[in-house]
């Protein structure tokens, strides 16, 4: 037997019942004190027992170091089917026990499975993008419907939420649009010049680079850039108010999430893309012009004369339509799975990477789609 101030432990049957067990706690149940583990009643409860009682009359002390023992023969008793009767125990220890299980562990998802072989993988990817794309529809719905209460003047968001957006996608995107842009304008010109010498045309450096920056490859480049940088962005920003539950709280209040939070960020990437992307064919043209001076000894008079000849309105459309789209579908896509972010840190850090994947898979899709309706049209 130990000293009054050692904790005490016994499993004695219940009367005449061999079904009933009756744990018996006396003495100090502290954390400093060296507590059993529940696991060590584990062949104790073993056999033909069906309900388990507590009794703690000789209990002199008890914290946290209790509540993790009691907790510990609950979670086994529920696996292996045993009642528990809590009545024995302290009334604080009931309540804390009730709040402990009434929280459902959370489990990463796939960490406790070995790993999946190839088609495990596919089908399981194919089954989550089946189940994903009615969620996708309807989201998509409650975007076309909050654009259509901003055109009626219903829709309840900050101005100054959208202006705050605008200069977070807008001007602080220039720095790294500016690099990228104008390292893909010198491999455009040097791969175009590399097949232009072999027949004496690298004037036409200027044709291709000013053509292939204003039409198709500002508007992808900044598009995929746009999606790293602020698609990224969009997600874990929704993800982390899903996380707090402050999207919960909009809608407690009867506020649209939609409208508060994802319209200023669709019309910020709707306007700004397209002048990014304008931005980024002038400094891809600039880049060329660098390569067309310094290595094929083109002037500056005739690289410009040959950009303005090649240039026509048509291609600035093309470019500017595709940079409005990009625009929408990168925000579409961070702020739909920021809405669907789970409750934890690791769901925010998925839902991030998920909005990229997306929105670049979006991008490409439609710069294919366009790219062909736009030729058949011949513009």
């Amino acid at each position: 037997m130990r000293d009054a101030a050692a904790w005490q432990l016994d499993v004695r049957a219940a009367g005449a019942d061999p079904a009933t067990r009756i744990i018996a706690l006396g003495g100090r149940w502290c954390i400093d004190q060296n507590l059993p583990a529940a696991a060590s009643l584990k062949e104790k409860l073993a056999g033909p027992v069906r309900r388990i009682g507590f009794d703690t009359r000789g209990l002199a002390d008890w914290d946290s170091g209790l509540l993790t023992f009691v907790a510990g023969i609950c979670k086994s008793c529920a696996r292996q089917g045993i009642e528990i009767d809590d009545n024995g125990l302290p009334p604080g220890v009931q309540r804390l026990l009730a709040l402990a299980l009434a929280v459902p562990e959370q489990k990463v998802a796939g960490r406790e499975n070995g790993p999946q072989g190839l088609f495990a993988q596919v089908g399981a990817a194919t089954i989550e993008f089946w189940r994903g794309i009615p969620l996708m529809l309807d989201f998509l719905g409650q975007v076309v419907l909050s654009l259509l209460r901003l055109l009626t003047g219903r829709a309840r968001f900050r101005r100054r939420d959208l202006w705050l957006e605008i200069e977070e996608v807008g001007p602080r995107a220039l720095p790294i649009v500016s690099v990228i842009s104008f390292l893909v304008g010198l491999i455009l010109a040097y791969l175009g010049a590399d097949q232009l010498r072999l027949v004496g045309a690298q004037l036409f450096i200027a044709d291709l680079v000013a053509i292939g920056m204003v039409r198709e490859v500002g508007a992808l480049m900044t598009g995929i850039i746009i999606a790293g940088r602020t698609g990224a962005a969009f997600a874990a920003q929704l993800g982390t108010m899903q996380v707090n539950e402050e999207i919960d709280a909009y809608k407690t209040l009867g506020i649209s999430a939609v409208d508060f939070l994802v319209l200023p960020r669709m019309l910020a990437l709707m306007l700004m893309v397209p002048l990014l992307t304008l931005y980024s064919g002038v400094i891809g043209m600039l880049a060329g012009m660098l390569v067309s001076l310094t290595i094929f000894d083109i002037g500056v008079f005739e690289y410009y004369t040959e950009t303005l000849r090649a240039l026509e309105l048509k291609h600035f459309a093309v470019g500017l339509s595709k940079g409005s789209v990009y625009g929408a579908m990168i925000a579409f896509a961070g702020c739909l799975r920021g809405m669907q972010c789970g409750r934890s840190a690791e769901a925010v850090g998925h839902a991030a990477t998920s909005a990229v994947v997306t929105a670049i898979l979006l991008i490409t899709i439609a710069a294919s789609i366009m790219t062909i309706v736009f030729y058949q049209l011949g513009i």
